[in-house]
């Protein structure tokens, strides 16, 4: 008897101490969603041929070096309250063919507590965008109150 009792007590001991697992399975820090649209049928999607997207000041991002997609995702900087992205577009290849186009995105962040395993994430709050109008014919919306959560395509562009 007191055997099992020993043994109950050595059970509870052991499963008494187990916490849950850390693992975080939440989103974190939303990316801009840009999706890319025909100008003449703008209900089309449109992928731009040989596009090349890089931060001012920073390399070619690797997932949109010289790729035709009709839709791109951008980090936007948590240490700032501006980033400075530039698109780059060609028909042919050829350098001497190379349409650029430069996008201004000002906003405020907000750090949000996700989880104990996860930790904080940033939303951008009071998001604008403007334009150097390159290839780009238009772009919409303009503002965006809130950027939380990458489930759909926050700006369209036109070209």
């Amino acid at each position: 008897m007191n055997k099992n009792i020993l043994y109950l007590f050595l059970f509870a001991f052991i499963f008494s101490a187990c916490e849950k697992d850390d693992i975080c399975l939440s989103p974190t820090t939303p990316k801009l969603i840009l999706r890319f649209y025909d100008t003449s049928d703008p209900s089309t999607l449109k992928a731009p041929t040989n596009l090349s997207i890089w931060a001012e000041g920073k390399d070619t991002l690797a997932t949109f070096k010289n790729v035709s997609l009709d839709s791109v995702y951008i980090p936007l900087n948590t240490n700032t309250s501006q980033t400075v992205y530039n698109f780059k577009t060609s028909t042919s290849g050829n350098v001497a063919d190379n349409v650029y186009n430069k996008i201004t995105i000002n906003y405020t962040t907000e750090e949000v507590f996700v989880s104990r395993s996860c930790g904080l994430k940033s939303i951008f709050n009071t998001v604008t965008i403007t334009s150097d109008n390159g290839w780009f014919q238009s772009f919409m919306p303009n503002s965006i109150t809130t950027i939380d959560n990458e489930t759909s395509a926050h700006v369209k562009i036109y070209h």
